[in-house]
């Protein structure tokens, strides 16, 4: 509607006559449009995701529960227990297993000596290891070895499993946009006929091939498709280092993206990825913007602000922060936060809009604190 309706209209619209007619109209699946209007048409984002933490302890906790009860072989193809975003849950079928409105994020446990079958799906996927080492990844007969810090990507319909052959157990971050793909129905999966994959290119092929970094191997201008699978955490740290000759992101700190060295788009085609440091006492300034993220803390410790809520983490947490909600983060300790947000997303529909607060120097007003469910 194009604007506040007059008290006249606003007595009509509350009629028995109103009643009755969309009454009637509902029994024939149909409804009023002059009110959905005002629900599904806001003047700014206003997502049913919530801001939201979950803390390493929890986290460690039902992961070590899990272990003892599912397995790969035993009902349970993938050890993984996913972030289910409490502003969703009611929003099933499809807000199952959603941390965002766009993005599904979990994490996964694999113990020495398991393996976890391969199989592929229409859903983009990426991984950050957040502990552990030992166990590879199989992704199109390319085994990928894993270490803490490194950043993996899984594009859509390519075959992948895992397996352990380390001594510890390690524990990742997956990502995936199940939401949005369940969303607009496009979703196909399919599991591999022979259980794990078997190798059919040499180990760390593709990281192999771009050891030279943002050299890019002739012919590979046209390669779409996860020309790089794993992007390694000391490469990672030391491209960081290079920008801390200059001065911060007022907003991000010291921060990085992962492309695709073949388009320099994002390294997922519909999710995006970041990694950004924090030094200690760095306060970054609050804004707001279209796409949602959610936040790994990697290393250090410190607090987010959003909607002038504080939310403490230090490594080992997760966190959201929703489409369109102020934030800003603070670093107690010196802090890596590895980041998946939904900017592609945005970009393909052309909604990504970017808004800096200008209040209070840049800084919201804390007007309470989130605590973090451990039980």
């Amino acid at each position: 509607m194009a604007g506040p309706m007059s008290p006249e209209v606003a007595q009509f619209m509350k009629s028995q006559l109103v009643t009755d007619f969309k009454n009637d109209i509902a029994e024939y699946n149909l409804g009023p449009l002059w009110e959905a209007i005002p629900e599904i048409m806001h003047k700014t984002p206003k997502p049913q995701a919530e801001a939201y933490l979950w803390s390493s302890e929890l986290l460690e906790k039902k992961m070590g529960e899990a272990a003892q009860i599912f397995t790969p072989d035993r009902g349970g193809e993938r050890r993984a227990i996913y972030f289910q975003n409490p502003g969703l849950t009611y929003r099933k079928p499809w807000g199952w297993g959603s941390t965002t409105q766009t993005i599904y994020a979990a994490i996964q446990m694999l113990q020495p000596g398991e393996k976890a079958p391969s199989h592929r799906h229409s859903q983009s996927a990426l991984r950050f290891i957040s502990k552990g080492s030992g166990a590879y990844t199989i992704v199109q007969g390319e085994r990928i070895f894993m270490e803490e810090g490194d950043f993996l990507i899984t594009p859509k319909n390519l075959w992948h499993g895992h397996e352990h052959v380390g001594t510890e157990p390690m524990l990742w971050m997956d990502a995936l946009d199940i939401p949005t793909l369940y969303g607009i129905g496009g979703t196909f999966f399919e599991p591999y006929a022979d259980g794990l994959e078997q190798p059919g290119v040499p180990d760390n092929f593709t990281e192999q091939r771009y050891r030279g970094g943002m050299v890019r191997p002739v012919g590979d201008d046209k390669f779409t498709v996860a020309p790089l699978a794993n992007y390694k955490w000391d490469r990672t740290v030391d491209g960081i280092k290079g920008l801390m000759a200059f001065d911060p992101d007022p907003h991000h700190g010291f921060a990085v993206e992962y492309i695709n060295p073949s388009t320099g788009k994002s390294a997922n085609p519909t999710l995006g990825t970041r990694m950004q440091h924090l030094p200690a006492g760095m306060h970054t300034k609050a804004l707001r913007h279209t796409h949602s993220t959610v936040y790994h803390a990697h290393k250090g410790e410190g607090y987010t602000v959003i909607n002038g809520v504080r939310f403490d983490w230090k490594a080992g947490d997760y966190f959201v922060v929703p489409n369109w909600a102020w934030y800003e983060h603070k670093a107690t300790k010196d802090a890596y936060l590895f980041s998946v947000n939904d900017i592609p997303i945005m970009d393909r529909f052309e909604l990504e809009q970017v808004q800096a607060y200008d209040e209070q120097n840049g800084h919201q007003t804390i007007t309470g604190e989130f605590k973090a469910d451990f039980r």
